[in-house]
């Protein structure tokens, strides 16, 4: 089989208590560890994402100069090298084959901006691999998540959002965001379907 498992920003500034806590994050955190100790051997690969960003500059204008409009101007979050980029302590990473960092000096919504520890772009990494599946959890649905997912189509992936291991800033705009996705092809499901 040829899936991959894509976890996206399950980061300390995302979780509760975060410069950008959503509201669910560290119950995403402990079930995506759940999900991991009884299927990590189903996955050909594991990426995990996580922002990344400036400490010198906006990021492109993604840290908002003065109030932020929490739709493409944000507080500053996910600062490089500080605890709020790193993982949410709930998340176990032992299974991660691919740490991804994006929204370095840009605001890098989609796990396929970045780049991995040894500088590869994921979707380079997926193909190589010949991943034709991915399965996508994590934080936000209606931001991170949807960019990813949406991106992952683009690449020519089959898609599957596992929706009990997903929380996102704002109900309306994450329900949105999964209607929009099953309407691009992404089947919507959860962790207990997975094959």
């Amino acid at each position: 089989m040829s899936r991959a498992l894509l976890i996206i920003d399950v980061q300390n500034d995302f979780t509760e208590g975060g410069a950008l806590a959503v509201a669910g994050g560290d119950a995403v955190a402990s079930g995506i560890t759940a999900f991991l100790s009884a299927h990590a051997t189903d996955y050909t690969l594991v990426l995990a994402s996580r922002d990344w960003h400036d400490a010198d500059n906006d990021n492109d204008g993604h840290f908002a100069a003065g109030e932020p409009n929490y739709v493409d101007s944000w507080p500053v979050h996910c600062v490089a090298e500080t605890p709020g980029a790193a993982y949410d302590p709930l998340f176990e990473t032992t299974a991660v084959t691919h740490h991804v960092r994006k929204g370095q000096g840009a605001n890098g919504y989609s796990l396929f901006e970045g780049t991995t520890d040894d500088g590869e772009q994921p979707g380079v990494v997926l193909a190589q691999a010949g991943i034709l599946d991915v399965d996508v959890v994590g934080i936000a649905t209606d931001y991170c998540v949807r960019a990813s997912s949406l991106d992952a189509i683009a690449h020519g992936l089959r898609v599957r959002v596992l929706t009990d291991l997903i929380a996102g800033v704002d109900a309306e705009a994450s329900d949105a965001a999964l209607a929009e996705l099953a309407h691009a092809g992404a089947e919507l499901a959860t962790s207990e379907r997975n094959a």
